[in-house]
């Protein structure tokens, strides 16, 4: 079953989850809107003036948010008040930020798509303290989704124009190591990806309006597929949520909604570091 928890935003491409678990969701005007956990009402807080796609909470309850207009990544405190954390380095500014993800010690990891189709594509590395360096170039077939395994051995990757998953070992000195795919997609346009406390990756389509699962046996399994891309329209990031975290909301950028699928395996749990 898939139902709708909030409607009436304006295209939302991401949603995720704070430390308390309220919910952050954004639209394609700059808006940033706050869902409460429980009710899901949503409120305006915040506005970049852009386009939101990609959201991180800390754990002051600060949220990062890629802007790919404003070619930039900022955050907003609890007030709504934006601040510019990153523009990318001299060497190469961002073109279009995509996703972040904050690991335990705080360090910011942040995709950057480069241009459809081409790519060119990296990922950026945010350092508590807001230093920023290119961590890796070499996933750039538009560089999208983000998530870490639960031992943060592995940077998992959406490259949306390979089509597929690729996976950047993390080294002991915080460097990348050599991508390994995965896995192909072909026919589809993968986005936005989360792990469950099983470690089974879920995986949502822009094209076609579909989630999958990867199990952790590698198998590639079709969890919904809506053809009149109606409950799921184009379907990009996910978060779990809830207080069992079985509740996988899905932000649907073709419609005005988010949804919500329940899951019989709760999420693996995001990072919200105090040290930023």
């Amino acid at each position: 079953m898939i139902d709708t928890v909030a409607d009436g935003l304006d295209h939302p491409e991401c949603v995720t989850v704070g430390p308390d678990g309220t919910i952050f969701a954004g639209g394609e005007a700059g808006q940033l809107y706050r869902l409460d956990g429980e009710s899901f009402e949503v409120t305006e807080v915040g506005s970049s003036g852009g386009w939101l796609l990609g959201l991180a909470v800390d754990g002051h309850g600060n949220v990062v948010a890629c802007d790919p207009q404003r070619r930039q990544l900022v955050r907003f405190d609890g007030d709504g008040a934006m601040t510019v954390l990153s523009s990318g380095t001299p060497e190469r500014p961002m073109i279009t930020p995509n996703f972040p993800v904050y690991g335990a010690s705080g360090v910011l990891y942040v995709s950057d798509s480069g241009t459809w189709p081409a790519g060119g594509g990296c990922i950026y590395r945010v350092l508590p303290g807001g230093s920023t360096e290119l961590w890796s170039s070499d996933v750039p077939h538009f560089t999208n989704g983000l998530a870490l395994d639960q031992d943060e051995k592995h940077l998992y990757v959406v490259e949306s124009t390979l089509p597929g998953i690729t996976r950047i070992p993390i080294l002991e000195d915080g460097s990348a190591g050599r991508p390994e795919l995965v896995v192909s997609m072909p026919g589809t346009v993968p986005d936005g990806i989360a792990f469950d406390s099983e470690g089974r990756l879920y995986i949502g389509c822009y094209r076609p309006d579909r989630l999958y699962t990867l199990e952790p046996d590698g198998t590639l399994l079709i969890l919904r597929d809506d053809f009149q891309g109606t409950d799921l329209a184009a379907p990009t990031n996910i978060v779990f949520s809830g207080a069992d975290r079985r509740d996988l909301l899905v932000a649907s950028l073709g419609r005005w909604h988010i949804a919500r699928i329940r899951t019989e395996v709760p999420g693996a749990p995001l990072h919200h570091p105090t040290e930023v």
